[in-house]
C-alpha cells in the first residue's frame, strides 16, 4: 500500500510546485494519518493504515519545534518562501489550531518577516469559529474542491459521513478573495467504479461553484507522486491549461496550473 508519511513535526525545507521553497508544518501524527477525507490521491495513505502511536503534537511541541528550525534556518542564511501547514492529515483537526497558527505568525515575523504562510486544507472544517478565524489570519488560506458534484466527491475524495457539498461550497465562499480554490484534476477508477472529474460536465460545475466563490486564484493540478490507487492517472500540462483556459474565459479568476 502506498504510505508516504512525515515523520517529525516540522519537516523541509521542500521545494513546492506551487509555493516554492516550504518549510512543512505537520500538526498530525508522525507514525499515523488522521483526516476527515480519504482521498484516492493521498500520497499519505488511506486511512485505514490507522493514527498511529504517538498523537497529535501539542501545541507547545509544534512552537518549540518550529522556533528551532527558523531560528537554525536564520543563522545557516538559507532560503524560504513559505511556512506550510499540510502533513499527515487535515491540519484543521488539531484541537487548537487557531493558537497554533498565533505562534507560527508571531514565530514567522520574528525570523522571517517576508515568508508567507499557506494552510492546505479539505474545507470540511470551516464551519468550525476558530477554524474559520485562523484561516483568515494566513496569507494563503488554499481550500479543496476537487469536484462540485456530490457522487465524485462521494467516489474521489471519501469524506467522512455528514458532509454537505453544498455548505461547504457556501463556507469557501465566505473567504472571497480572501481564499485560494485547489482543485485535483484526475481520471481512473476504485472498485470497479469510474472516477473521472475532467469531464465536460465535471468543468462546468466547477466553474458554476467558482463563479459563487469567487476566491483570489484557483490552483489547477494533478497526480506527480505514487497514489494509493493506482489506477489514477497523470493529466498532461496540455489538458490542464486548456481547462484553466475554459474556466478564466468563464470566471475571470487567475488560475495556477501545476503539471
Amino acid at each position: 500500500m502506498q504510505r508516504v508519511l512525515f515523520h517529525s513535526t516540522i519537516f523541509g525545507p521542500i521545494h513546492s510546485r506551487r509555493l516554492g521553497a516550504s518549510l512543512g508544518v505537520n500538526l498530525m501524527p508522525d507514525d499515523g494519518k488522521i483526516c476527515s477525507f480519504d482521498c484516492l490521491y493521498c500520497e499519505a495513505g488511506f486511512n485505514a493504515q490507522g493514527p498511529g502511536t504517538t498523537g497529535i503534537p501539542p501545541r507547545g511541541k509544534v512552537y518549540a519545534d518550529l522556533r528551532a528550525k527558523l531560528s537554525a534556518m536564520k543563522e545557516a542564511a538559507e532560503r524560504l518562501d513559505v511556512i506550510t501547514f499540510s502533513g499527515n492529515g487535515e491540519p484543521t483537526l488539531h484541537p487548537d489550531f487557531e493558537g497554533v497558527i498565533d505562534d507560527t505568525i508571531a514565530l514567522r515575523d520574528e525570523f522571517f518577516p517576508d515568508v508567507k504562510i499557506s494552510v492546505l486544507t479539505n474545507s470540511t472544517r470551516l464551519g468550525d469559529k476558530d477554524v474559520a478565524d485562523a484561516l483568515r489570519k494566513v496569507d494563503n488560506n488554499i481550500m479543496k474542491l476537487d469536484s462540485a458534484i456530490p457522487e465524485t466527491v462521494a467516489l474521489l475524495d471519501r469524506p467522512a459521513p455528514g458532509y454537505d457539498l453544498d455548505a461547504t461550497i457556501r463556507r469557501i465562499a465566505s473567504f472571497g478573495e480572501g481564499g485560494i480554490v485547489q482543485t485535483m484534476i484526475t481520471r481512473g477508477s476504485h472498485d470497479g467504479i469510474t472516477v473521472d472529474n475532467s469531464t465536460d460536465d465535471e468543468i462546468a460545475a466547477l466553474i458554476e461553484a467558482y463563479k459563487l466563490i469567487c476566491p483570489r486564484e484557483i490552483m489547477l493540478y494533478t497526480i506527480d507522486r505514487p497514489t494509493p490507487e493506482v489506477s489514477l492517472v497523470h493529466v498532461s500540462r496540455e489538458e490542464l491549461d486548456r481547462i484553466a483556459d475554459r474556466i478564466f474565459r468563464a470566471t475571470s479568476i487567475p488560475v495556477l496550473v501545476s503539471a
